[in-house]
């Protein structure tokens, strides 16, 4: 894929550059997954950028050249009083405005260098996933706030688990409310910038932090909760921001040219060591259980305890909400219920945040179940709400009793009687 890109850089060298226009939307070629499964050149269309040069507009900033410590000895941080102090003590160098290369043939701006090509695709692929949580799951343009800082192959230490910057990932970075698009290093085949499936997780963990978390750069409920040992709610909460990122990120693909792809992390995450990842998140697979060890986990490990497992059990709960909306044939429908279940101040169907708050000095009370229960109050039609009851009654074996609109009508229906595929593990909430 890079030779393809290298090799089309050099014979438009020969064409002729100029100034290009920077008014939206600017015509321009960027790396986009085609049907054949490889990433190749494609014109599109960037439609909120006001800088093309400096790649910067109203959904994204792109900035190289920063240096960025999380250090929790540093005094700097352990000075750091504010939110905003915080964040300026983790910059150790702000760096600069990018600059992109283009050479112009017949109207359309080619990226005349491979980091031109890899920023222009990261803007294109985050404007698409501002697209899709605008379009398809309703927020409005005001609830996105400003344009996102992207730091664009910044170094990003963290000392406690590796001396050297970290390479090889994107990511939504809370505590200074940005993007950080590392270098690659073994992900040749495609950088995480270049798959939209991948952005488009991050940039969910964006939308959970904007809406579960009312915006706050460090999560009152997850640092409350992760300061005692057992942390089963902050436990539950990483889970669902993963689990809901991974749905969100395939709800993503089916707007693309190639189609819904449970499968996205795969153009990345390809064979020998990393074929796993893929197969361990596609969300296809019908399977995926409950045991009594994860949850064991899930209840009595602290929150840094539980690191690593937040993917399985938000796997379960990807899959299980996937084949509901696939089975029904509301996918969208469902993506919609979910993204409101984020936020809600209405009594009878309270929110994520809500719910957060109302169990915040008492985390063991904020349950699979009372978790799960804020996505089912939002789904108002009767045969995906039992569908979605039903997958997680089976794969989250969440018990019946606890989900059933007894004294909440706007839970599961008494029709929901849950599933056959796994295993139970009793009755315990």
């Amino acid at each position: 894929m890079l030779r393809t890109v290298i090799a089309t850089t050099a014979v438009l060298g020969l064409a002729t550059g100029c100034a290009p226009d920077t008014s939206a939307p600017v015509k321009v070629r960027a790396l986009v997954l085609s049907s054949n499964g490889e990433y190749t050149p494609q014109e599109v269309e960037l439609k909120t950028i006001s800088d093309i040069v400096g790649l910067s507009g109203n959904v994204a900033d792109l900035h190289g050249g920063a240096r960025i410590v999380l250090d929790f000895n540093d005094p700097d941080l352990q000075n750091a009083t504010t939110p905003e102090s915080f964040a300026n003590a983790l910059l150790k160098e702000s760096g600069r405005d990018v600059t992109a290369n283009y050479i112009t043939q017949d109207g359309v701006l080619w990226p005349a260098d491979f980091h031109t090509w890899n920023m222009v695709t990261t803007y294109y692929n985050l404007e698409r996933a501002f697209d899709y949580f605008h379009d398809v799951t309703n927020i409005p343009t005001a609830d996105f706030k400003e344009p996102v800082r992207t730091y664009y192959f910044p170094e990003f230490v963290l000392p406690d688990v590796d001396k050297d910057p970290l390479k090889d990932n994107a990511l939504y970075f809370s505590a200074n409310e940005s993007f950080l698009i590392l270098p690659f290093d073994q992900l040749q085949r495609a950088p995480l910038s270049i798959n939209a499936g991948i952005l488009a997780h991050e940039y969910s963990h964006r939308v959970f932090n904007l809406k579960t978390y009312d915006a706050q750069p460090f999560p009152v409920a997850l640092s409350t909760w992760a300061a005692g040992g057992s942390s089963p709610g902050a436990n539950i909460l990483k889970s669902f921001d993963e689990g809901l990122a991974d749905l969100h990120a395939y709800g993503s693909t089916c707007r693309s040219a190639h189609g819904c792809d449970t499968r996205f992390l795969s153009t990345s995450f390809h064979g020998g060591k990393f074929g796993s990842v893929t197969d361990d998140r596609d969300l296809a697979r019908t399977d995926r259980c409950m045991t009594q060890s994860l949850r064991d986990n899930l209840r009595n490990m602290s929150l840094d305890q539980f690191s690593g497992y937040e993917y399985v059990v938000g796997t379960l709960l990807a899959s299980a909400l996937y084949q509901a909306g696939e089975a029904t044939g509301q996918r969208d429908v469902l993506l919609r219920s979910i993204v409101a279940a984020y936020d809600d101040e209405t009594v009878a169907t309270p929110g994520l945040q809500q719910l957060t708050r109302q169990y915040l000095t008492d985390q063991g009370k904020f349950t699979l179940a009372v978790a799960a229960g804020a996505i089912i109050t939002h789904v108002t039609d009767l045969r995906l709400k039992e569908a979605v009851c039903n997958e997680l009654m089976d794969h989250l074996q969440i018990p019946r009793d606890l989900l059933v609109g007894t004294n909440n009508p706007n839970l599961c229906p008494a029709s929901a009687a849950g599933g056959t595929t796994c295993p139970p593990l009793g009755n315990e909430g």
